[in-house]
């Protein structure tokens, strides 16, 4: 079997006037059916004096209501739900670290189309049936892990359904395995990485080729660190619970943002802060409207990531919109004395001097009424014990990109290698130890 340039080639090539008709129709058919099966949506349209009838064009998206993480957490737990129990043959929740937990469900025709959804992902990284995919990301509850096992046996792939941790067997089994494809945060495939290194591991050797990462945003620079250690092409994986889990999006080896797969969910970018819809083109909150899903839809959900969209057409060949990487969201946005800061503004300078090891913690104070910020930064065993001198240059050098490239000034903390807490999921990037 040769190498696939699609999964779905019908519609990842579709035209945009044929694109903007499906949306439409599918839009029409998923107001008119949260209208009729959910309360919340009732209620909502009528506050803002919608009938479902109202919706002629895709424009008039703009005059709908918008739903935020915290009405899923007041419906909780079923109270969003547009089918019965009985239809619902699974659920998965969002981590309820301020409260209860965001549930979402899914019927029997939702698991096969978020399956494939991940299979598309999958080609579009170049996988086929002969793939091997180890997919580190956390089963449970979470739905990084089921949904990428169920969308490689969709596919046809081997999966590997090692979930997140242990490294030793991670490693062990990527080369006993003969692993093609790897599926994890990239926080934990840089981990891999530097523990295959300290391991003697040559990752050259391995028929690994692809990383599809996601969960957490991450840099360019990131990147090139990644494919430089494990010898890989490293591409972005989006998605989020609230709207379907991964695969709402998917980066191509072109490289230039990822394709948000528009005959399942319709993308806007909106000012954070006003709600208005912004022209494509502008930097705003990216908010979605799912098309395609029975258990759970969601209209204009606010997503709090911050991106652009991009309707050009791409080199590949795929012909829906492109989501510039995400640099952060709306609300783990630093504001440090006015300034907006996100973490992987921070990772993607320090990532610059080859002398500092991409791990890192931002320490925010606030001292009287001023806000001070902190980065203490890994170096590595050779660095930590060079001269004074050196060590003050590269400190001055760092900070003075920062300031450059975050109009701030940070306090720059050296640490030794392997001295900052390191993460199997999610990287913990950020503590905050003002009262706000």
């Amino acid at each position: 079997m040769g190498l696939l340039k699609y999964w779905d080639e019908k519609h990842e090539t579709m035209s945009r006037q044929d694109i903007e008709q499906l949306q439409l129709s599918r839009l029409q058919e998923t107001v008119n059916k949260v209208n009729k099966t959910v309360p919340f949506y009732q209620k909502a349209f009528k506050d803002k004096g919608i009938e479902p009838g109202d919706i002629k064009s895709l424009d008039d998206l703009k005059h709908l209501p918008f739903t935020s993480k915290q009405d899923l957490r007041d419906q909780y737990p079923y109270g969003l739900f547009a089918v019965p129990m009985d239809d619902v043959v699974r659920l998965h929740a969002s981590s309820g670290t301020t409260g209860k937990p965001t549930v979402v469900g899914y019927t029997a025709g939702d698991i096969q189309r978020w399956s494939n959804l991940i299979a598309r992902c999958l080609v579009i990284g170049g996988g086929d049936r002969k793939s091997v995919v180890q997919n580190a990301y956390g089963y449970g509850l979470f739905t990084g892990g089921m949904g990428v096992h169920y969308g490689a046996e969709c596919l046809g792939a081997t999966v590997v359904p090692i979930s997140g941790g242990n490294t030793g067997r991670q490693l062990m089994l990527m080369q006993d395995f003969a692993t093609t494809i790897l599926t994890c945060t990239p926080s934990y495939a840089l981990y891999l990485g530097d523990s295959g290194a300290e391991a003697g591991l040559d990752f050259r050797s391995l028929p690994l080729r692809t990383g599809i990462f996601g969960a957490e945003p991450w840099s360019e620079n990131m990147r090139k660190q990644l494919e430089e250690k494990l010898n890989i092409t490293a591409l972005d994986i989006y998605g989020l619970s609230e709207v379907m889990g991964p695969g709402v999006a998917m980066e191509c080896p072109v490289k230039q943002g990822s394709h948000i797969f528009e005959d399942h969910f319709i993308a806007e970018v909106i000012d954070p802060d006003t709600g208005e819809h912004l022209p494509p083109g502008e930097q705003g909150e990216l908010v979605l409207t799912t098309i395609t899903k029975e258990a759970l839809p969601v209209i204009r959900y606010r997503t709090r990531d911050i991106t652009v969209l991009d309707y050009e057409k791409c080199e590949c060949g795929r012909t829906h919109v492109r989501m510039k990487r995400v640099t952060g969201r709306t609300d783990d946005m630093l504001i440090i004395r006015g300034v907006n800061v996100f973490p992987s503004q921070v990772e993607s300078v320090l990532l610059e001097f080859g002398e500092a090891e991409p791990h890192y913690m931002i320490e925010v104070y606030r001292k009287g009424e001023l806000d001070t910020m902190e980065i203490q930064v890994e170096l590595s065993e050779k660095m930590f014990s060079d001269t004074i001198r050196n060590l003050e240059g590269l400190e001055h050098r760092i900070r003075s990109r920062i300031l450059s490239v975050l109009n701030i000034s940070a306090r720059v903390k050296f640490v030794e290698s392997k001295s900052l807490p390191r993460s199997e999921g999610k990287a913990k990037r950020v503590i905050d130890h003002r009262k706000l």
